[in-house]
């Protein structure tokens, strides 16, 4: 079968999707991408992509006329090229893909991975956004979910029929490559670790002003943050503010990497106090994954990443002495309290987020309309 793969970046789909592509390959089907061009490209390539359809389009843009002309750039791609089916990720591309797959009569899968900044401002951006929903995967083959929440949202306010949707644990996590294989030795000095693209509603604010707090009573603490700064989004956090907090000493800034797991490897505690809409956060999954405790916020997809007080601690989102107050518990824990907690994250890990069981869906779904 030819399988299209389309993503908002080619950084989406080599990060998220390599090795689901690899088992499609491996299975004898065509996997083609389509998404804006950018350093991964390449990479897909080279890893056996047969072809990249070039999309140009701002990611978080909304002029109606710009967007108009991406949908019929879609639709021209997937009527000259006719896949036998077409996965999708990412809201906007979400969208696009299933109006353009409605009207040529083409399966699509699609993936809800959260619901994205629309839903945080809320407003018309948020009606518009979910009629769009509403409308354009109303006829799809299957829609999957991250977490419960959004199926449920979705089914109940009858955007999507049941019988069409399913829950994936997230993407699920690699856990060959992310494994505890550092030694773990007692040190003085606690790190912790916020790791995300660097937008307001992950929590960054609420993670600096706990950061503030701790550092006065455990001076021999560390923060640390990974991720992209993403110039072009509104809702990202200004580079100038990022030096600010390292100038002030609260934070050390890591920037982004491709060797993420060599940053857990020096960190006891990873962070994400995120409000943002989340599907599951990737890094939450590659951190438990890698024994370690995690911190994150008691809400959407988010919540799916812990059992509480046993693999890590939920916070109230937006509650910077919630998180603050959380951070105090785990830095009071002794050694090997913290090391029980990592390695429950783990099993946790191996029993619900195996990639494998993600990739197995989709080669289920691909069995099933043969």
């Amino acid at each position: 079968m030819k399988i299209l793969i389309a993503a908002n970046t080619s950084w989406y789909i080599f990060n998220f999707r390599s090795n689901l592509i690899a088992a499609l390959i491996n299975q004898g089907h065509t996997v083609e991408t389509i998404a804006i061009n950018d350093s991964y490209t390449e990479r897909l390539i080279k890893n056996g992509v047969s072809q990249h359809h070039a999309l140009k389009m701002d990611k978080s843009g909304t002029n109606p006329f710009a967007e108009f002309f991406v949908l019929f750039k879609i639709f021209r791609i997937l009527r000259k090229n006719r896949p036998d089916i077409i996965f999708s990720y990412t809201p906007k591309i979400n969208i696009y893909v299933s109006l353009a797959a409605r009207f040529l009569k083409i399966p699509a899968a699609v993936n809800i991975s959260g619901l994205g900044s629309s839903f945080i401002s809320g407003g018309f951006l948020k009606k518009f956004t979910l009629m769009l929903y509403r409308f354009s995967i109303k006829k799809v083959l299957k829609v999957f979910f991250q977490n419960t929440d959004d199926m449920a949202f979705f089914v109940e306010n009858g955007f999507v029929s049941a019988d069409i949707s399913e829950r994936l644990p997230g993407s699920g996590v690699d856990l060959q490559k992310f494994k505890c294989d550092r030694i773990c030795t007692e040190r003085d000095k606690t790190v912790f670790l916020l790791s995300a693209r660097l937008l307001w509603g992950k929590g960054i604010k609420e993670y600096i002003d706990a950061a503030r707090i701790i550092k006065t009573k455990f001076p021999n603490t560390e923060f640390q943050i990974a991720g992209f700064i993403d110039s072009a989004n509104p809702s990202s956090v200004p580079e100038s503010e990022i030096k600010q907090w390292v100038d002030e000493g609260v934070i050390n800034y890591l920037g982004s990497t491709d060797d993420i797991k060599s940053f857990y490897s020096n960190v006891d505690c990873v962070v994400l106090p995120s409000y943002y809409g989340e599907g599951v956060p990737r890094s939450l999954l590659e951190a438990a994954s890698m024994s370690l405790p995690i911190i994150t916020t008691d809400s959407v997809g988010c919540r799916d990443t812990v059992d509480d007080g046993k693999t890590g601690f939920l916070c109230k989102a937006k509650d910077t002495a919630d998180l603050a107050e959380k951070m105090e518990f785990f830095l009071k824990m002794s050694f090997e309290e913290r090391i029980e907690i990592g390695k429950a994250g783990r099993l946790k890990m191996e029993r619900e987020f195996d990639e494998n069981i993600v990739i197995s869906k989709y080669l289920t779904l691909l069995d099933d309309i043969r």
